[in-house]
């Protein structure tokens, strides 16, 4: 897990090995994150290990485990993604759901919301484009061109004016977030923050 003693990139989460005073954190940018729509992103931790045995069994079986869901509480109650108040889980295109069965960012999404007490909205943002199944070979610039208007907002008064969270289960390049941020924002939300059980990048 992320201690809130390691250097992040103060807006996309990304970890750093190196060793910065705390009153220098907040200016810490990796500098591949600064076209990003979202205001900030937080994950548990790294895609290794435990979390990522999470990650793909949650992909599997629609169940949180209960310290997932409290890990997941720790990490949003640290600043920044704390001020947000409202979860939002980035849907899934309704083809993909109903062959998987299940969204598992909805899955973390409602644990989150009620443990933290904050309120979930579920359905004000939909996935209009079904992407490409197998991204994983991609580079960045394919993942973010693949998401270019994949998502909209169709209940805009929801969101108009909110810090919003947003859930998903794995940070990867920030595509897929980024691109459902921007949709928020264009409907007029104040802030979006981002957190996921777990993400890929260092720098």
């Amino acid at each position: 897990m992320f201690a809130e003693s390691h250097t992040l990139c103060w807006k996309c989460g990304a970890f750093s090995r190196a060793n910065v005073r705390e009153d220098r954190r907040k200016s810490i940018r990796c500098g591949q994150c600064d076209q990003d729509a979202f205001t900030a992103a937080r994950a548990c931790g790294s895609y290794e290990g435990a979390l990522r045995a999470s990650v793909l069994s949650l992909k599997r079986e629609p169940h949180v485990a209960g310290r997932l869901a409290r890990l997941m509480f720790a990490t949003q109650r640290r600043a920044p993604i704390n001020e947000a108040r409202l979860i939002i889980p980035v849907p899934l295109h309704p083809d993909r759901e109903a062959e998987r069965g299940f969204n598992q960012a909805a899955l973390l999404a409602r644990e989150l919301a009620r443990i933290s007490k904050l309120p979930l909205d579920e359905h004000s943002v939909i996935r209009r484009i079904h992407t490409e199944r197998h991204r994983a070979g991609m580079d960045a610039r394919a993942r973010r061109e693949s998401v270019v208007n994949a998502f909209a907002v169709r209940h805009r008064e929801t969101v108009v004016g909110q810090g919003v969270l947003l859930i998903d289960d794995v940070f990867t390049t920030g595509a897929t977030v980024s691109a459902c941020a921007a949709a928020l924002k264009e409907a007029d939300a104040n802030e979006v923050f981002v957190l996921t059980i777990a993400r890929s990048q260092t720098f």
